[in-house]
């Protein structure tokens, strides 16, 4: 699929879902789809439809989103945490001058390792974190020549970066790492910052991670962080 088409394939597309979930039957003709009397069986339980969150990166489609009025889930993959803060504001000023009925949402998807101690917590990821970096700069560069790709998007530089990033500028600025403790109070001040309505947690960024560590950090995550958020 050529990059450059990939925005309107989304719109689209999107268009055409949220019709099968509401409609008993229609018809859709446009740039890329075409058809006649489709029927989407079952519907979904939730009346007109289940909740869309829209995964976004790029500086232009946080106040894009926040127009349309979408809940919108932020990431940190390319840019760093310090970045994000602009954009969130970005995006809840053109919700609240589209004057939607219903207050916006933001979630943040950020990779996340909890240990008995901090030093366990740092050294374990970090092999499987570095991995994921510097696999996705290579990515970002490849795609920088692409027909479509976009200047705002900055894929060349950034995916240069990614590869020559440091491990404690990931831990500074692109990850969350520590004891329940610490990433309790990490969390928390990531919130009072971005004002987040929910977290999506990476626990094996990169997949590197051995299985009975990922577990040790789910379990402390439920057991330790999440009933402090409740």
């Amino acid at each position: 699929m050529p990059y450059a088409e990939s925005q309107e394939r989304f719109a689209e597309t999107l268009a055409i879902i949220k019709r099968a979930w509401s409609e008993p039957s229609f018809s859709h003709s446009g740039k890329y789809f075409d058809f006649r009397n489709v029927h989407l069986m079952p519907k979904p339980y939730q009346k007109p439809g289940p909740e869309i969150r829209i995964a976004i990166n790029s500086p232009d489609s946080f106040p894009a989103m926040g127009k349309q009025g979408y809940p919108i889930f932020a990431a940190v993959r390319v840019g760093t945490l310090s970045e994000l803060a602009p954009n969130m504001r970005a995006y809840r000023e053109a919700y609240r001058a589209a004057a939607h009925p219903s207050a916006s949402k933001v979630f943040l998807r950020l990779p996340l390792y909890i240990a008995e101690t901090n030093e366990q917590a740092r050294a374990e990821p970090e092999q499987s974190i570095m991995h994921f970096y510097r696999w996705l700069g290579e990515q970002l560069e490849a795609s920088a020549s692409r027909a479509g790709a976009r200047a705002i998007e900055q894929r060349a530089e950034r995916g240069q970066r990614l590869q020559t990033i440091t491990y404690e500028e990931a831990l500074r600025d692109k990850v969350v790492v520590g004891t329940p403790e610490m990433v309790v109070d990490r969390l928390h001040a990531l919130n009072d910052e971005l004002g987040l309505d929910g977290i999506l947690a990476e626990i094996n960024c990169g997949s590197l991670i051995p299985h009975d560590r990922v577990m040790n950090s789910l379990r402390l995550l439920c057991d330790k962080v999440i009933p402090r958020f409740r």
